[in-house]
């Protein structure tokens, strides 16, 4: 068996690897020390200026109450809030996220374009690689507004606010999949595969794995990064198998097969048992924020005065990492235990461990896959095996016919 990489590759390799490392046993001690400083300095000054901030914008947008349509939203959210303030309460949870989105900026710069683009891994220019994290901060905002409206609004007006909000929100999780094939659209660009054999091909696969689907689309990632990828978006009727056009580009037919076949594996994983535990889960999660509520108004933590006071808000955040931080080891290795047995399914569909052998190593090779990472990276987090493991996995290629033995000269 030829080796993954040549010895100047390896080296290029872990050279790459070695500040992701390093950032991974360091983050949760820096995140820590970050949400910490929050907490014990930076409440009451973010939310002393969220007041001034929201009775400055009351009084020069006054006009926005009387609109036609924006008058409505508001007195919606007068309501669900109960009383006058909910304006502050979202310009101090966008304070928070402002602060980390600057605290992290020197990072996720390094990370997210120069150490890329030192390696051949990014694509991105300077101005793309800009709109594209404005648009995840501009994301962000929308959903810690809605949480801020949604989880401290109800809190104060509804005893089991808890329940309330907890069984619709694990219902929608069950289904919020089939939303997938929409999401990665913000991003990037998507058009269905061409007519033609690689989709015939894909499509008797499918019907091989019982697997019905929409559509076979391809991402154009290469904008933004060199990566191989592949993915199965949605569920039911939104089902979309999504493929990035540098596999499209790097990948003979059958090496795409061997992709499309692992992730086919996904689909048929028992998926209802982690759902219904996940939803579970998130039921758990804010019965705890509801404790954790009612102690902070109680010993009046961070200058609360109520129940509810959005200054709790970086607790929650502390909370939510604690649980995150001691759950992703485990979590991760399930993950890894189901990518083992995506590698088995496919390899059972297609009947062709050359090619997945060739996808693998090509697929190393072009994602800068480091063949044997650090064990405790490994139980640290990640969601799938080592690829030198995936392929020692992999069942040797069946030998072929051999000739017959040449005849001999009798003596």
């Amino acid at each position: 068996m030829d080796p993954i990489f040549t010895p100047e590759q390896l080296a290029e390799i872990k050279a790459y690897h070695l500040p992701l490392y390093i950032r991974s046993a360091v983050s949760p001690a820096v995140y820590l020390g970050v949400l910490l400083l929050i907490l014990g300095v930076l409440v009451r000054p973010f939310y002393r200026g969220a007041e001034a901030c929201a009775a400055w914008l009351s009084q020069r947008l006054a006009f926005l109450r009387t609109a036609p349509v924006l008058r409505v939203v508001i007195q919606a959210m007068d309501r669900l809030w109960g009383e006058p303030g909910w304006g502050a309460a979202i310009l101090f949870a966008l304070f928070v996220d402002l602060f980390l989105e600057l605290v992290y900026a020197p990072s996720n710069t390094y990370f997210g374009y120069v150490l890329e683009h030192r390696y051949g891994m990014s694509a991105y220019t300077p101005l793309r690689y800009a709109l594209d994290e404005l648009k995840g901060i501009a994301m962000e905002g929308v959903a810690t507004s809605a949480l801020v409206l949604g989880l401290y609004g109800l809190a104060r007006r509804v005893k089991r606010w808890w329940l309330v909000l907890g069984i619709p929100s694990a219902l929608l999780l069950l289904v919020a999949s089939a939303l997938d094939p929409y999401r990665s659209r913000v991003f990037f660009d998507q058009e269905p595969l061409e007519q033609g054999p690689l989709r015939e091909r894909i499509t008797a696969l499918m019907a091989s794995a019982d697997i019905p689907f929409q559509d076979v689309l391809v991402e154009k990632t290469s904008v933004a990064s060199k990566r191989l990828q592949a993915y199965f978006a949605g569920q039911g009727p939104t089902r979309t198998i999504v493929l990035n056009d540098v596999l499209i580009h790097e990948l003979a037919p059958d090496e795409l097969l061997a992709a499309v076949a692992h992730e086919a594996g996904h689909v048929h994983e028992p998926k209802w048992p982690g759902r219904i535990a996940s939803s579970l889960a998130l039921v758990a999660l804010l019965f705890a924020i509801d404790r954790l509520l009612r102690s902070s108004a109680t010993r009046g933590w961070f200058g609360t005065t109520r129940f509810a006071d959005i200054r709790t808000l970086p607790l929650l955040w502390l909370l939510t990492f604690a649980i995150f931080f001691l759950s992703t080891p485990l979590s991760a290795a399930f993950s890894r235990e189901r990518e083992r047995e995506a590698d088995r399914y496919a390899l059972r569909l297609t009947q062709d461990p050359g090619a997945f052998r060739r996808m693998l190593v090509k697929a190393a090779r072009v994602n800068k896959m480091d063949p044997e990472p650090p064990r405790w990276v490994v139980l640290k987090g990640h969601s799938h095996p080592p690829i030198g493991e995936r392929l020692a996995a992999v069942p040797p290629p069946a030998p072929g016919p051999q000739a017959p033995p040449a005849a001999r000269d009798e003596p």
